[in-house]
């Protein structure tokens, strides 16, 4: 798959809530799995999960940031204005 294909799909919201749905369950899984073999305490498992917790903020965080791309793209008042106008004059005549 190419990286631009692969950065779409990512982007996609059904995708992500696809994903991010099955990795809250998986994170809740794995947490009390952790709990029962008593690796809540160790380092490595401390390290990981700081890890993935530092990697998921950021991926959320260019993922607003993609989001607010988006919206200031898609928000040009000059062309919603045009268009309500054309609609108002069609529904008035």
């Amino acid at each position: 798959m190419k990286p631009r294909r692969l950065v779409k799909t990512i982007i996609d919201p059904h995708v992500m809530r696809t994903l991010n749905g099955a990795l809250a369950i998986f994170f809740v899984m794995q947490a009390v799995l952790a709990y029962q073999l008593g690796w809540w305490g160790e380092v490595s498992y401390v390290t990981a999960l700081s890890i993935w917790a530092l990697v998921a903020s950021h991926w959320a965080g260019w993922q607003a940031g993609q989001v607010e791309v988006r919206q200031k793209e898609d928000a040009d008042v000059q062309e919603v204005l045009d268009a309500i106008k054309d609609l108002y004059s069609k529904i008035v005549e």
